[in-house]
């Protein structure tokens, strides 16, 4: 950030009175910006046992697999978010069943929201941001060309819990793979 969204004016980083962290500051109107991090609100939609994958027709990781995702709008609720994304990337109707994940990802600034939908229909097609669509069986999960760490751990524990028969909400964090 190099000017101030109040007044134009150019901001510093400093620590400003109360705080305890760097901010971007302006000393012209003394408006303090804080930067905060991203919310991506995503989902699993399930049919039958299967869940719902979509191949990213965009970069970051074009090619790969992915649960429909992406950022919060403003204005909108964290489920909202998700069947939004759902929609637009799968074309596909779902009902939210419950919040599933909420994993940090706090070197990129992220926090995601991943809920469980149940499809109401079977009817899905490839949204602008999709190659394709498919359908996947927990034993058929494309592993190896999944998009992002934080898509391979929580379709992860979803495959755990579905063979016990019992979902649970799974908080934590994740880190990226060790090079």
């Amino acid at each position: 950030m190099k000017f101030c969204s109040q007044c134009g004016a150019p901001v510093i980083r400093k620590v400003p009175p109360g705080d305890n962290l760097p901010r971007f500051v302006c000393e012209a109107c003394q408006a303090i910006h804080y930067q905060n991090p991203k919310i991506v609100a995503g989902c699993i939609p399930e049919w039958n046992g299967s869940i719902l994958l979509c191949r990213r027709a965009i970069e970051p990781r074009s090619g790969l697999w992915t649960f429909p995702a992406g950022f919060m709008e403003i204005g909108e609720s964290a489920e909202q978010a998700a069947l939004r994304e759902t929609l637009e990337e799968a074309h596909a109707d779902v009902e939210i069943a419950s919040l599933y994940a909420v994993f940090s990802l706090p070197h990129i600034s992220q926090v995601y929201m991943v809920f469980r939908g149940l499809m109401r229909s079977p009817d899905f097609k490839a949204g602008a941001e999709s190659l394709e669509v498919q359908l996947f069986a927990p034993e058929t999960i494309p592993w190896g060309l999944l998009a992002f760490p934080v898509i391979q751990e929580t379709l992860a524990r979803y495959v755990r819990d579905l063979e016990q028969g019992c979902f649970m909400l799974h908080v934590g964090s994740v880190m990226p793979p060790m090079r």
